[in-house]
């Protein structure tokens, strides 16, 4: 039976480990920090279908459904042009909407949900309701995972200490970097990150809204950055509000109403903030990519292996395909169909294209909208006009943000 090793259980580290174990690998988990500390982050997720698909692959989707909030349109506005454009489920295309249908539907945790682990949802039983994402917790995520990884006879849990440093001397064959973005498990192995900080930060924030719809998303690009607008049930929301580092410093250090005046100023006037849930934290965001993904015994996921701007929400689902391609490996090697030092180098190279499509198309869309220049307005406009014109072309960019920009070439 095969072997490996994760380094990190944030929820990445948690499904590699969890996908591993699915196609008959034994897994030790390791991570510093104990199960309480891995509960206690406060922030929310936006899933998209790629990440859906690996949910219930897994056996999880029925468990977390109930913790889902679906939204079921996407508001993109440029607030430079005045430009605006809506994305709606009609816009994932028949197909998408019947092979997961069952998925997008309004969480009911009373219609008879079946357990984890216990195969596969039913996507692709038909049906018409679906979503163009959802909204995820992170405290009810963690849980779910740890109950499984505990339920697992596959996986070992090695909870507060800290995991060995992979080596070329290492026994177990395959190590699986999931350490964030400061990887210790990357910088030991002396695999280059290549970064490049934006002049921009990131500030997260849960707030009450009022004349918000609760089943609808919106990304804001503002000059001075992308500000998404994420519905977290009834009228509480998270916010993702990207503008020059400094500002939101100043922002952070505010009391509750005077942080709240200023929000009022960036909102369109139909969103009003009526209370803050939780504190606003700002953190720097950057572009970045380990080189290369996979070295020795050591392959590398999620934000350990890349980072991107958070617009579009594209950051964990990317981190989750890292998985899904991992997982698909494994498999093969299970079946005698790869050979075991053959899993890095297959991997690596499967997983360049999505990472530097994702990257590249998260970057161009910062350069374009986050700035005041006079003559990339027409641009701008022309873009959302054909938009609004071409339901081809609203259908290809929904999925591309939704299963990622690979998955255009495959259809």
């Amino acid at each position: 039976m095969s072997q490996a090793r994760v380094h990190g259980a944030g929820p990445t580290g948690c499904l590699a480990a969890l996908a591993l174990a699915q196609v008959g690998w034994e897994v030790q988990l390791c991570d510093p920090l104990d199960a309480n500390q891995l509960l206690r982050r406060q922030r929310a997720y936006a899933l998209t279908h790629s990440s859906a698909a690996l949910l219930d692959r897994l056996g999880l989707w029925q468990a977390i459904k109930p913790q889902l909030v679906p939204f079921s349109s996407l508001e993109l506005w440029d607030q430079g042009t005045g430009r605006q454009s809506h994305f709606s489920v009609a816009d994932l295309g028949r197909g998408r909407r019947r092979r997961l249908g069952p998925l997008g539907a309004p969480a009911d945790p009373g219609a008879g949900a079946k357990g984890p682990g216990s195969g596969g949802s039913g996507a692709g039983s038909g049906g018409d309701q679906s979503a163009v994402g959802w909204i995820l917790q992170h405290g009810p995520l963690m849980e779910l995972l740890l109950q499984q990884l505990q339920a697992s006879p596959l996986v070992t849990l090695q909870l507060g200490q800290p995991a060995p440093s992979p080596g070329a001397g290492d026994p177990v064959p395959l190590v699986v970097g999931a350490d964030g973005s400061q990887s210790a498990s990357r910088q030991a192995a002396g695999i280059a990150w290549l970064e490049r900080t934006y002049g921009q930060a990131c500030l997260t924030v849960q707030v009450r809204l009022g004349g918000a719809r609760a089943d609808q998303a919106w990304e804001l690009l503002r000059p001075e950055g992308p500000f998404a607008v994420l519905p977290l049930g009834g009228d509480a929301f998270q916010l993702v509000w990207s503008a020059p580092a400094r500002r939101l410093r100043q922002l952070e250090s505010l009391d509750a109403a005077a942080f709240l005046d200023q929000l009022a100023g960036a909102l369109p006037d139909q969103l009003q903030p009526e209370a803050l849930l939780d504190q606003p934290r700002a953190y720097p965001v950057a572009v970045a990519l380990a080189w290369p993904l996979a070295r020795g015994p050591l392959v590398l996921v999620g934000d350990s292996a890349h980072r991107c701007h958070p617009v579009g929400g594209q950051g964990l689902n990317l981190g989750w395909r890292d998985v899904a391609c991992l997982q698909h490996l494994a498999a093969r090697v299970s079946a005698g169909r790869l050979a075991p030092e053959r899993l890095a180098a297959a991997y690596r190279w499967r997983r360049w294209p999505d990472l530097l499509a994702t990257l590249l198309a998260t970057d161009l869309l910062v350069r374009l909208f986050s700035n005041r220049q006079r003559l990339l307005l027409p641009l701008r406009r022309l873009a959302l006009d054909l938009l609004n014109g071409s339901p081809l072309l609203r259908r290809l960019s929904l999925a591309a943000m939704t299963d990622g920009p690979c998955r255009l070439w495959r259809r």
